[in-house]
């Protein structure tokens, strides 16, 4: 049951004080910076004779600074340290940060208050490559969607909660100085007694020898990435959320007072709706991905920036009022509803898109280079929310207004984003393939964890319909080669797609000798790769629903490739529309019904020498039962 529910991690101890000790680090960071903007933003002039737009300019990217300076020597001392200790560590250098912000704000010396917001930034930037490197050594495969979903809309909730807090005690007059002192030292003692209790979490590179010269080192570790194009696609795209979400955010305080007219309750409204969906997505990604890694939910949810952005500016254009409001009041205007559901979904789908990406990265790099990995994709966040202020500053200058920046950024993320799933096709499929089993039909998977998650296997199936190949490759943690009769290739829409998920096309040896032996090779090749390459052994759709004979070549195939052969079984697809079925189209579409029930199951793996054709064939049928 523990599956079934993300919540009941926080229960546990090798994830709950790691949340909390993640969770009460972003809020702190949040409240001692808003609380710092909002006192210089009314009593600047008592602090300093800095011009106030320098100052809130000046603040968020010292804050941000030292994940460009420092990531990558932070990625590698949380390789070579172990991680309850350093998480410890971390919030000891916390309470020391925030003994001297007080001193900083009882003596009223901005100095040390800006210290404070760049040791905030080292502090974090010493904990980010912990904070993903640490859930894929604790958490099981099939938790680690939910993990993230949590971490993520923890992160979130505590960066609201932060601002909203800082903003109410900063402004709690005449004590609001001091109850800002005394609360972020709180929290900071409240951290170091969760990460207490962090289980130990052994160094995947102790060994290793740190680099401190951050330039050559970040270097080194993007390039190390680069080799897995995967993963750093991965991170670019990681990246790109936060160049879009900093564009957006960025706006949210003039949107609010200048557009919307509103008090700095309306503000936080914006922030909070966003938050929310932010942490609605990324809980509803362990329900919809099925307890594993589903990057099909990525161009899922880029869909969603850009309609969402779309929708926003044009829900603004249907915004008339131009009376001061508060929150509550905004609530009554025309027009507001459809703007807050945007915000919203905006928040939703970035969940959808930001949370398969963080399992993806974790579980396709270099076990030893997570943390690494995590610290080059801090410098590249950092980089691309420095270049968003820039492109936002330039678009307003060049004379758009905040609504038809939030159109710009919406279309300039549906290029991006077909850019992006142009080179890594794989996105593509698993998002047609999860669309498929999310609307036509309702899959239910049994022992899919006995497809091999490393290394070469071949998998053999009943060949049912025209759409057996999306299924298995839905159901299944890993990129499959599908061997595919070469006809297929031909069919306009099919083809491209059997094309982009790199399928090796098969012709009978009677209709073209030289591709039927090119295709053994290119199984070879991709086993000798530790790769998945699934087989349909009958060699063609069934006519009947009943099992066809399986064919020899999947004798050949073991012959010369000693891997093993996981037995699968399609149940439940005969009759559809996308089968050979000769019974009424429309009576078989009544009576399956909507959303129609299937199922694959897996077998155990069986060894090269016992795989026949005959025993496969066996195997198969007993997973299928009597359910076609």
């Amino acid at each position: 049951m523990a599956q079934s529910n993300q919540f009941s991690l926080l229960g546990q101890r090798r994830f709950g004080p790691f949340f909390w000790t993640q969770f009460l680090g972003a809020f702190n960071d949040n409240l001692f910076k808003t609380a710092l903007l909002v006192a210089l933003t009314y009593d600047a002039a008592s602090w300093t004779d800095m011009s106030l737009s320098t100052l809130t300019n000046l603040i968020p990217g010292l804050f941000i600074l030292p994940y460009v300076l420092f990531s990558a020597t932070a990625g590698q001392i949380a390789e070579k340290v172990e991680k309850a200790k350093l998480s410890r560590f971390v919030k000891l250098l916390e309470i020391g940060i925030m003994l001297v912000c007080g001193a900083g704000w009882l003596t009223h010396t901005l100095w040390l208050l800006i210290a404070g917001v760049v040791g905030m930034g080292v502090h974090s930037t010493l904990f980010g490559p912990v904070k993903y490197a640490y859930l894929p050594q604790n958490l099981k495969p099939e938790e680690l969607v939910g993990g993230n979903g949590v971490i993520e809309m923890g992160t979130f909730v505590g960066i609201l909660l932060g601002q909203v807090l800082g903003d109410v005690l900063v402004m709690w007059q005449p004590y609001g100085i001091q109850l800002v002192a005394g609360g972020t030292l709180v929290v900071a003692v409240l951290g170091l007694l969760a990460s207490s209790r962090i289980p130990l979490s052994p160094a995947p590179a102790p060994e290793l020898k740190v680099n401190l010269n951050f330039l050559t080192e970040s270097v080194r570790n993007i390039a190390f990435s680069k080799q897995n194009r995967t993963v750093f696609l991965s991170m670019l795209g990681n990246s790109w959320f936060w160049f879009y979400g900093a564009i957006v955010l960025a706006q949210f305080p003039v949107f609010a007072k200048d557009y919307l007219h509103g008090e700095h309750s309306v503000f936080v409204l914006l922030l909070t709706v966003f938050s929310i969906g932010i942490g609605i997505g990324s809980l509803l990604c362990e329900k919809l991905s099925g307890h594993k890694v589903e990057i099909g939910l990525v161009p899922f949810g880029s869909i969603g920036l850009s309609l969402f952005g779309i929708d926003l500016y044009l829900a603004c254009q249907h915004y008339t009022n131009t009376a001061t409001v508060d929150a509550f009041a905004l609530l009554h205007q025309p027009g507001v509803p459809r703007i807050l559901a945007d915000i919203v979904l905006l928040g939703v789908f970035g969940g959808f898109f930001i949370v398969p990406l963080f399992a993806l990265i974790q579980t396709r790099c270099d076990p030893k280079h997570i943390s690494r990995t995590i610290a080059g994709m801090n410098i590249l966040n950092a980089l691309f929310m420095v270049v968003a202020a820039g492109v936002a500053v330039a678009l307003l200058k060049a004379g758009l207004t905040i609504p038809e920046l939030f159109l710009a950024t919406a279309v300039m993320n549906a290029l991006v984003a077909i850019y992006i799933f142009s080179l890594v096709p794989e996105f593509l499929m698993r998002f047609l393939a999860w669309l498929l089993i999310h609307t036509i039909h309702r899959v239910k998977t049994v022992d899919t964890h006995l497809i091999p998650e490393e290394g070469a296997a071949v998998l053999v199936c009943n060949h049912v319909s025209y759409v057996d190949a999306i299924v298995i490759g839905a159901a299944s943690p890993r990129p499959i080669r599908f061997v595919m009769d070469h006809k297929i290739f031909k069919t306009p829409f099919l083809g491209w797609i059997f094309r982009t998920a790199r399928a090796i096309p098969i012709a009978p040896a009677k209709d073209d000798p030289w591709l039927m032996e090119k295709a053994f090779v290119d199984i070879a090749h991709a086993l000798h790769d530790g790769e998945l390459v699934c087989i349909f052994p009958e060699g063609r759709l069934t006519s009947t629903g009943e099992m066809n004979e399986f064919k020899g070549g999947i004798a050949k195939i073991v012959e010369r490739s000693k891997v093993a052969v996981i037995p699968m079984a399609l149940r439940g697809l005969w009759g559809s529309l996308l089968t050979r079925d000769k019974t009424n189209v429309f009576e078989r579409s009544f009576t399956r019904g909507f959303r129609s029930q299937l199922a694959l199951a897996v077998g155990a793996p069986v060894a090269p020498d016992e795989a026949t054709p005959e025993y496969l064939r066996d195997r198969v049928l007993a997973l299928r039962g009597d359910w076609k």
